[in-house]
């Protein structure tokens, strides 16, 4: 039977099982569990009468203290229901594992799992963790190195895969808390966020909510090991969420490039996590000894005694996904359906991976600055780290992004050497991620286009493509960029040039002439701002002109609203001075400010093009010269 659903029900918790044999939902009650929360021990005076006030009794357990990792009794207070607790808390001193869901717990305490298969015994439910026999070996080769040198993370590993490879039931009845039939592929990606991370399949079907699932994958881990789920406070070490200094940019070299390789970290937050045992309790642990293994220029120490188990989590989901699951979605060998799943299975991993940072920083329960600084730090110490090796290896960088080195011309064992050295030295796996023949690289960063091999384009964060640019703007921007996508070498990059300046020469001439299409000049805006508030300012910015012809002519506009409007030679409206019209309130392309298009193409191709000595420049007269330099 599959375990799919628990929840409480006049203090009797209810689990749900789907027995698939028949078709059927099963439903089983127990009676004795009661919600808890835990409290220092020995009770003080005002926990002894908070607790005899609301009938809790008090069991005595221990726990292990996550950031001192020492064995302590906590005094463990259960209530007959969950409004007693929510009544009691507001008076004990000190307190701990109050937020988590009732029936959750239940399913932690005993050791269940969401959309595995179970087997009961007796009066209770046991998990079954068989391994696929076929796959033991397989298994065994793919992780044997982790298996030597971290044992923690091989048992998660062992762990998850036992899970991820039972069989997902093909349901044909409605599940509680969905609404309608069920989908089967939603249904295989419930079951197995379900199973990673130990929330209800209903709640995996109706969402991906990364938060809940990584507390809920944390909790439970925790107290399957029977460690004190620490406050949202102790989890921040003290600090309160603020903004944490992100990701390095290195500058780009301006210009143009033949035979150019991106290399990539594979997932680089995860593997720094992962890599440099990155965790609630190692990040400033309380041993002297460790602050000598300090995170560059973040001010934070990280511990050498300890394996941290955010560390071991991020690190078990990051290799399930780089070693098994991302090849498994690539093979020639297996069906259509294997993949296809694979690829699921590694979408959700990478998902859950990549969140981990994230969630740092902002979540509550899961926050911490110091850990946030510290995997950004590591983040930035890797790129910086890494192009250094690259530069006294005799490559030639010319940009870095985030996760990313652009090497100018280098051979396969160059990139070879530089992903084996960054390995042996950094703990972290760089990747051939691209392969440009051609990729201009402007001044500005997070902006640039390559073209590959067979021709196509890459293109990224560049002004004539965003998606608010008119059809006329990013169509002339596609058939220059096209003439570069057969360019090998430096002879046809002229002659690809001389193209790109009459495709260029064209366009302008076709839009003093008026003969391009209205609809190809119209930008598409979204509102950012309420424009009742905005419409009181004496200038308006281009879409909130717009917005007050719309509002005058009785069309109701809200903020988040998209507005489309063509740019036209300034006229009065209402007293003010405007300079675009919606759309539907043109009626030729004869009111169309053209210098202004003109302006605005060359103003976009120049930031693409200026790196290839390419210099455009709007001009009223109909004659155009001096454009190339």
């Amino acid at each position: 039977m599959y375990l799919i659903d628990a929840n409480v029900e006049d203090n009797t918790v209810k689990l749900t099982f789907y027995e698939s044999s028949r078709n059927r939902l099963v439903e089983f009650k127990d009676e004795t569990y009661k919600p808890y929360l835990m409290i220092p021990y020995p009770l003080s005076k005002q926990d002894e009468e908070t607790t005899h006030s609301f009938q809790g009794e008090v069991e005595v357990v221990e726990k292990r203290d996550l950031f001192t990792d020492e064995v302590k009794e906590f005094a463990k207070v259960k209530f007959l229901s969950s409004f007693l607790v929510s009544k009691a808390i507001k008076r004990f001193e000190k307190f701990w594992e109050n937020e988590i869901d009732f029936a959750h717990s239940y399913v932690y305490d005993h050791g269940l799992v969401f959309g595995a298969t179970h087997v009961k015994m007796g009066n209770s439910f046991k998990p079954v963790l068989s391994f696929p026999e076929n796959l033991r070996d397989k298994f065994e080769t793919a992780f044997d190195s982790v298996k030597s040198s971290d044992q923690l993370k091989y048992n998660q590993l062992e762990h998850w895969f036992k899970l991820l490879h039972q069989p997902v039931p093909h349901i044909e009845t409605k599940l509680p808390r969905t609404d309608g039939k069920i989908n089967p592929e939603n249904c295989y990606s419930a079951f197995m966020l379900s199973r990673i991370v130990n929330l209800p399949v209903p709640e995996t079907y109706r969402s991906r909510s990364v938060s809940n699932s990584l507390k809920s994958m944390i909790y439970f881990y925790l107290r399957r090991n029977g460690v004190l789920i620490p406050t949202s406070r102790e989890l921040r070490r003290g600090y309160e969420p603020h903004a944490v200094p992100g990701a390095l940019t290195v500058t780009p070299k301006s210009g143009i490039y033949f035979n150019l390789v991106v290399t990539d970290f594979e997932s680089l937050y995860p593997s720094c996590i992962d890599s440099y045992n990155l965790s609630y309790e190692t990040v400033d642990c309380d041993h002297k000894s460790c602050t000598k293994n300090s995170v560059s220029e973040v001010g934070h120490h990280v511990c050498t005694k300890r394996r941290g188990f955010l560390s071991l989590l991020i690190g078990a989901l990051k290799d399930l996904r780089i070693h098994w699951y991302k090849p498994l979605s690539q093979s020639k060998n297996k069906s259509a359906e294997r993949k296809r799943q694979a690829e699921t299975l590694a979408s959700l991993l990478k998902l859950l991976t990549v969140s981990s940072y994230g969630v740092t920083v902002r979540i509550h329960g899961l926050s911490c600055p110091p850990l946030a600084e510290s995997i950004t730090g590591y983040g930035r110490y890797a790129l910086k780290t890494t192009w250094e090796m690259a530069e006294k290896g005799g490559l030639h960088p010319v940009y870095g992004d985030t996760d990313s080195i652009f090497l100018e011309n280098a051979s396969s064992e160059e990139v070879e050497w530089l992903m084996k050295t960054v390995k042996e030295k950094l703990k972290l796996d760089l990747a051939l991620e691209k392969h440009y023949s051609v990729c201009v690289l402007p001044k500005a960063k997070k902006a640039y286009f390559g073209i590959f091999k067979d021709g196509t384009a890459d293109l990224k964060g560049l002004t004539a493509i965003k998606s608010n640019s008119p059809k006329f703007i990013q169509n002339v921007f596609q058939s220059c960029v096209k003439e570069l996508s057969h360019v090998q070498n430096a002879q046809e990059y002229d002659l690809a040039k001389e193209r790109i300046m009459a495709v260029v020469q064209k366009a302008i001439r076709n839009l003093k002439r008026g003969k391009a299409r209205l609809e190809d000049l119209v930008y598409s805006v979204r509102l950012y701002h309420d424009p009742i508030e905005k419409l009181r300012q004496r200038n308006l910015p281009q879409p909130y002109q717009c917005v007050a012809q719309l509002t005058a002519a009785g069309k109701v506009v809200k903020r988040r609203d998209i507005v489309t409007f063509v740019k036209v030679r300034p006229f009065d409206f209402k007293g003010r001075r405007f300079t675009v019209k919606p759309v539907e309130h043109v009626r030729s392309v004869s009111e169309v400010n053209i210098g202004d298009y003109i302006r605005n193409l060359t103003t976009a191709l120049n930031q693409t093009f200026e790196p290839m000595n390419i210099k455009f420049e709007a001009k009223s007269e109909k004659k155009i010269s001096d454009w190339f330099q």
